[in-house]
């Protein structure tokens, strides 16, 4: 028994080109139950390579039948992410446009970051049929996450801005007047049954105490979709905190600003994104430049790999004198969780140079980093330890 399930494992890693072969060594061939055959056929799909001469492959080409079919398999045999690794090769290696481009393919699609970076580069070939599929796709993931990183995020801005500061300034709208009378109880008349307040307090005004802005100006390459699936709803979660004011930037060679689409709905701001295209770095801060009005108050995020198709000096230039005129800059090389990303390492160093941080990060790290930023802390050393 333990052989035949040794038999039985070689048979599914290697493929149904091995049968012949295992049939040599066992009577009873790869002994493959119903299910494993199953599981077989959806993975021999996408990573069966070969075919016998004359035969007609398997896979998920142009020609597969029943691409949904093939997802409700797939979904059945294994674990969630491993459909997610999944469905991501059946893209790579068999060129699936069309697993995204029908209703019933996209009802099925389990939807992850990658799959929806995907969906969201392809955008522009996505039939009429299919558009309102797809941007229920993106909102199911959209809202995962928000559900997933709103309430730290929320909570580090308000610990970082001191949400409840008071000021001896006196303005009645702004009066605490809970404070107010539990200072004065002291001073109640009994005879009159009256609270005379010797001193009031009074809260700050949210824009004089918390008029933060946050300027995020986002890399639409390609190789940034990912961070900026992830971006897009950070800039959502800001956009929903009074105490900030968030503007959104995209760019390629041109630049789009995005505030609006980003004020009123996350996925909103994905499909306002043009995923792929050059990339002019320099141009972009000369168009967020023109944004700031408090430099101290400012925190500028620019999210990128560094792949400059615009004038290098210059993007070097506009970062120096942003952060001499007192704003908070910091480079995202990456904001996802695969890994170490690709970039301009020498460009990077050029930015460390000027100690501006710049460096990678997750997504869990993002809430700490949001607010070391608006403490202002130093961004170079919190880089460091991560």
């Amino acid at each position: 028994m333990e052989n035949q399930e040794r038999i039985k494992r070689w048979r599914l890693i290697l493929g149904r080109d091995v049968e012949n072969k295992l049939s040599q060594i066992s009577p009873n061939g790869s002994g493959l139950s119903a299910k494993d055959l199953l599981m077989d056929q959806a993975l021999g799909a996408v990573y069966d390579n070969t075919q016998s001469e004359g035969q007609k492959g398997a896979g998920l080409g142009p020609s597969y039948p029943n691409i949904a079919k093939w997802l409700a398999d797939l979904r059945s045999c294994f674990p969630q992410s491993v459909v997610n690794i999944v469905q991501s090769d059946a893209i790579e290696r068999k060129g699936l446009s069309q697993l995204i481009l029908e209703p019933e393919s996209l009802s099925q699609i389990v939807p992850d970051v990658n799959m929806v970076s995907l969906l969201l580069t392809l955008k522009g070939l996505i039939p009429k049929k299919s558009k309102e599929q797809a941007r229920a796709l993106v909102k199911s993931l959209v809202d995962q996450l928000v559900a997933k990183m709103e309430s730290d995020l929320r909570r580090a801005v308000r610990g970082a801005l001191n949400k409840r500061e008071h000021t001896p300034i006196p303005s009645f709208p702004d009066t605490d007047w809970k404070k107010t009378i539990f200072k004065n109880l002291k001073n109640y008349d009994q005879e009159r049954k009256q609270l005379i307040a010797e001193k009031f307090y009074f809260y700050q005004r949210q824009k004089r105490s918390r008029d933060w802005q946050i300027i995020l100006d986002l890399d639409q390459s390609g190789s940034m979709s990912s961070s900026i699936i992830y971006a897009s709803i950070m800039a959502s979660i800001f956009a929903s905190i009074p105490a900030l004011e968030t503007r959104v930037v995209a760019f390629d060679t041109q630049v789009t600003d995005l505030s609006e689409a980003c004020a009123n709905d996350p996925v909103d701001l994905l499909f306002g994104i043009q995923l792929g295209g050059g990339t002019d770095i320099n141009r972009s801060l000369q168009y967020c430049s023109q944004l700031i009005h408090t430099p101290q108050k400012t925190l500028f995020i620019l999210i990128s790999d560094l792949y400059e198709g615009g004038v290098q000096a210059g993007l070097l230039r506009q970062l120096e004198q942003m952060k001499e005129a007192g704003v908070t800059v910091l480079v995202l090389l990456a904001l996802s969780d695969q890994g170490t990303p690709s970039y301009d390492e020498a460009l990077a160093q050029k930015i460390a140079n000027l100690n501006i941080a710049c460096f990678g990060v997750t997504p869990d790290k993002l809430p700490d980093l949001v607010a070391a930023a608006l403490r202002k802390d130093d961004l170079v050393a919190f880089g460091k330890n991560l």
